[in-house]
């Protein structure tokens, strides 16, 4: 089993445990203190970590996360165990169990507001901050399955919620996209390995069969040639392809085909949708 407590984590125990929803996905939710409400043309010191730990045990406790994180010297503060929920966003009665959605439901208060100052120098994000420690919290929570990935995308300063998605996949989600809840933190968080994928772009769809032969000219036979050549079947172009279809497309769509161990009907030179799938495969 994961470890229950964040190795090397201080620990301050409630006492106040109480289970999650064990049928939902594991994910993290991030959050931040959000102390002073500082600007950019008037910014302010940040507030100690002490004194946030003070404030979960003492009057604080009702909205305790799981974990206390200066993102500034890397240390962490646990009030709850992995496994019990804990107290840091809205839970409407009735509704969502937005405490205790999944295997595991860790929630992450970063020591952090905007434009909060320290050693002389101004914050605007969590993003520019030197994120100590933040590994060995990502490692914590792949230990209990999170995934690496944001489902609503990376934070903004934009509220962005959607009661399917955070029912149906696991991943970090920021305050601002839990149901129920009204706050827009964390905004920009750092960058992790997989937390804001950028999706690959996919094969273009075949065009169909009426794109390409005699007499036709269009973008696709031109991308049809483009990537012959790529995947070196370019041998019987003079000058190279373009968007006119001629008796050198044919012939190098034939040697690609050929290429693939097809025969008759399935090689003669005109690009069907497997030899599109498998050329730009």
């Amino acid at each position: 089993m994961p470890d229950l407590w964040l190795p090397g984590a201080e620990r301050h125990p409630l006492g106040d445990t109480a289970p999650t929803d064990t049928q939902y996905d594991p994910r993290v939710i991030w959050h931040i203190t959000w102390d002073k409400n500082a600007t950019a043309a008037e910014p302010a010191d940040l507030v100690s970590f002490d004194k946030l730990v003070q404030y979960f045990t003492g009057s604080g406790a009702g909205a305790a996360p799981h974990l206390l994180w200066d993102p500034f010297t890397g240390r962490v503060a646990q009030f709850y165990p992995a496994n019990s929920r804990a107290k840091s966003v809205v839970d409407l009665a009735g509704a969502t169990r937005t405490n205790r959605t999944g295997k595991v439901c860790l929630q992450v208060e970063t020591l952090f507001f905007p434009h909060c100052r320290v050693k002389g120098k101004v914050y605007p994000t969590v993003r520019d901050t030197p994120a100590k420690g933040l590994d060995k919290i990502l490692d914590w929570a792949r230990s209990w399955g999170v995934p690496d990935a944001w489902p609503m995308g990376a934070p903004t300063w934009k509220a962005n919620r959607s009661e399917h998605i955070w029912e149906t996949k696991g991943g970090h989600y920021g305050h601002g996209q839990t149901p129920e809840n009204q706050h827009t933190d964390p905004g920009p968080m750092p960058k992790w390995p997989g937390a804001s994928p950028t999706p690959k772009p996919g094969p273009p769809a075949f065009p169909g069969r009426s794109a390409f032969g005699p007499g036709k000219s269009n973008a696709s036979v031109l991308l049809l040639g483009q990537q012959l050549v790529r995947r070196g079947f370019g041998k019987h172009y003079r000058v190279g392809p373009s968007r006119d279809w001629g008796e050198a497309d044919r012939l190098n769509v034939r040697d690609f085909q050929l290429a693939q161990k097809w025969s008759g009907s399935d090689a003669d030179g005109f690009p069907g949708p497997q030899t599109w799938a498998r050329l730009f495969g």
